[in-house]
């Protein structure tokens, strides 16, 4: 067994919307990958916003209506059957009811989360996630937000979210650095060099994790 004060040091950074369901599975996937390599590695994660439909609404709207107007009747079907397999193979059931919307406030929230802990801001994108891709809720709604952040110890947010302000150039600022060059997500950085694209498997974050520790 590797000397746990040998162990090196894996910095992730992860650009992520939280309603892209390849999201939650590369997440899941880079859990696993972590735990097995936790033996040879120490983690730190860091979330940052992506967002795929910057204008839409901030009511919600219903989720399979958007989607299937967005892709077409056929591709939706296709889509719904090919996800819920992939999400039955994660040991989740994949919900297409509820709402899907405006994901600003959702990033507004990890961002102030990250300031309180990188294991908060963690707790809190798997929370949210849960949410929205396997029981329905509305992560555009304020009290979904502030059930979440309970869940993972984020303090204060009643009072962040209270103002719209708040959090917002940060945010901004963000999309700005981290997510301007990105053509899809999930995006992964390791070490500040090696990147990944997509919702791998756990052996492709193990290799990475070996290269970018060289």
């Amino acid at each position: 067994m590797a000397d746990p004060s040998m162990k090196r040091l894996i910095r992730l950074d992860v650009v992520s919307d939280t309603v892209c369901p390849w999201c939650f599975v590369g997440k899941r996937n880079l859990n696993k990958a972590m735990a097995l390599s936790s033996n040879e590695f120490d983690f730190e994660v860091r979330w940052h916003p992506y967002m795929l439909n910057p204008s839409a609404p901030r009511e919600g709207v219903k989720k399979s209506e958007f989607y299937r107007q967005k892709f077409g009747a056929h591709q939706f079907e296709r889509m719904m059957s090919r996800m819920s397999e992939v999400f039955r193979g994660l040991g989740l059931e994949y919900d297409t009811s509820g709402l899907t919307g405006n994901t600003l406030d959702s990033h507004r929230l990890i961002t102030f989360s990250g300031h309180q802990g990188l294991e908060k801001q963690n707790a809190l994108v798997e929370e949210l996630f849960v949410n929205y891709f396997t029981q329905g809720k509305y992560i555009g709604d304020r009290q979904v937000l502030l059930e979440a952040a309970n869940k993972a110890a984020v303090e204060g947010a009643a009072e962040f979210l209270e103002d719209p302000k708040n959090g917002l150039d940060e945010v901004n600022e963000e999309l700005t650095k981290h997510a301007t060059h990105v053509n899809g997500v999930p995006h992964f950085v390791i070490n500040g060099k090696h990147q990944l694209n997509g919702a791998q498997a756990p052996e492709v974050f193990m290799r990475a994790f070996q290269a970018a520790s060289k």
